[in-house]
């Protein structure tokens, strides 16, 4: 049997996936199974062991037409059995037609033959929409997924035996998502213990300012892989992050984690899962105060 997983992005939503993708592994043992993802994610799904192969070329801009078109001729060559798109877009579902209408489908495409047939899917948090979509599709058992697999050497970061995570920064694109940088350094500046501050390459500033507030904190900026991100989150004493996807990371691997949400998300809808996650939302975002949080900090912890 030939199986296909749709999800494209983002590492946060990856994240939240990695339940479905052992449940689908796990509903289809002897099945090769292909995820069609995105560049940024493909090393990430290489690691994982849900899957036997992994195409990277899952988002051409629809103006490239030669792309599309291949796109469309690989999905429709690979002769896929049945389709379970996690994606739910506008786009994941116009590939039904590149794949072939008598494909089996799980998703949301006009005509499929395993629909989530909720009307109230777009009310539904990510993790429990996706669980109803597979349980409509026939899938009954749900392991927690296994991330030993996540997992690296972090010994040249040269960290202290006990330390806390920061995510201070979000999606560019949207401000409203990120919790002044200056009031995480001064949370950091009164902890009893360093942080370590993680993020792209272009949040480096963010880190900037935690430093010069708190300076036994380390800037590990643009410095970390997924595999990284994991094994930090599992050392690390606590994760405090905006909504962002290394926040969604550390609490899928366990780390007790506070996720801070403003206007531009809902956590009903998004909120990070792990078996100690938390949230916070405060409109605007930019005005919740330090009390607050450090309370928070303190039942989480």
């Amino acid at each position: 049997m030939r199986v296909l997983v749709i999800k494209l992005a983002a590492l946060g939503d990856f994240a939240q996936a990695f339940g479905p993708f052992a449940a689908i592994r796990a509903h289809h043992p002897g099945a090769r199974i292909t995820l069609l993802t995105t560049r940024a994610y493909a090393p990430l799904a290489r690691m994982a062991p849900w899957f036997d192969e992994v195409w990277e070329d899952g988002r051409p801009d629809w103006t490239n037409i030669p792309a599309v078109l291949r796109l469309a001729r690989r999905l429709r060559a690979a002769r896929f059995d049945r389709v379970y798109d996690l994606q739910t877009s506008s786009r994941s579902s116009r590939y039904r037609w590149f794949v072939g209408r008598g494909v089996e489908w799980s998703g949301i495409a006009r005509g499929c033959s395993h629909p989530h047939a909720n009307p109230a899917r777009d009310e539904m948090h990510t993790v429990d929409r996706q669980r109803e979509q597979l349980e409509m599709a026939g899938i009954r058992d749900f392991p927690p997924p296994d991330l030993g697999w996540l997992d690296a050497d972090i010994a040249r970061f040269a960290l202290p035996g006990r330390f806390a995570l920061l995510v201070p920064g979000a999606s560019p694109g949207r401000p409203a998502k990120r919790w002044p940088a200056d009031r995480f350094a001064a949370l950091a500046a009164g902890l009893d213990l360093p942080v370590a501050v993680i993020g792209g390459k272009g949040e480096a500033p963010l880190a900037a300012t935690i430093l010069a507030a708190a300076p036994g904190a380390t800037d590990l900026t643009g410095r970390t892989s997924f595999a990284d991100i994991a094994a930090l989150a599992r050392r690390a004493e606590f994760c405090l992050g905006n909504d962002t996807g290394p926040t969604h990371l550390a609490a899928a691997c366990g780390c007790p984690t506070l996720a801070l949400f403003g206007e531009d998300s809902d956590p009903a809808l998004c909120a990070p899962r792990g078996r100690a996650a938390f949230f916070l939302r405060h409109v605007p975002l930019s005005d919740l105060p330090m009390e607050q949080v450090r309370a928070d900090l303190a039942r989480v912890t």
